[in-house]
Order: C-alpha cells, then sequence, then structure tokens
C-alpha cells in the first residue's frame, strides 16, 4: 500500500480496517494507484472494478476527504465531481 493509506491505517479502529485488508489494491503495485500528475488511472481502475470493497474504499476517501490517488475506483477528479453532484 502507498505511504498515505498506511498512515491512515494505523490512526483506524481496528473494526474499521477489515475492509482495507480485503482490498485487491493491498495486493498489487501501490504505485499504480497514486499515478504522476497527468500519468494513466487505467490499471488502477481496472484492479477496482473486480474489488469485492470497492464501495467501502469510496466511501471512506469521500468521508476523509482523500485528495491523491484512485480510491474506489474513482480519480480524486472524479470524487470531488461526485461530491459536487450529491450536494
Amino acid at each position: 500500500m502507498h505511504e498515505l493509506t498506511l498512515v491512515a491505517l494505523n490512526q483506524e479502529p481496528e473494526e474499521e480496517i477489515g475492509w482495507q485488508e480485503r482490498s485487491l489494491c493491498a495486493q498489487t503495485d501501490p504505485e499504480a494507484f497514486f499515478p504522476e500528475k497527468g500519468g494513466s488511472t487505467r490499471e488502477a481502475k481496472k484492479v477496482c472494478v473486480g474489488c469485492e470493497v470497492r464501495a467501502e474504499c469510496l466511501e471512506y476517501a469521500l468521508a476523509n476527504d482523500e485528495r491523491f490517488g484512485i480510491w474506489g475506483g474513482l480519480s480524486e477528479r472524479e470524487r470531488r465531481k461526485l461530491k459536487k453532484r450529491a450536494v
């Protein structure tokens, strides 16, 4: 997992971490989920499509205002748009 994710994991109550342990991204290259600016998000999103905890991941990212990386299959820009539509 990426360093930012590890910091978040260390601050979560133990029962809240369960979904992250079951995530497919935890079993793959973390660099794909935190591409350089302008880099492709395609590979990360392919992993997210088949992930059983995609909804929990997206919910976490929205609730914690994650500003970097692919969470729940969405980029930061896509999450921002989703939040605006929800308001």
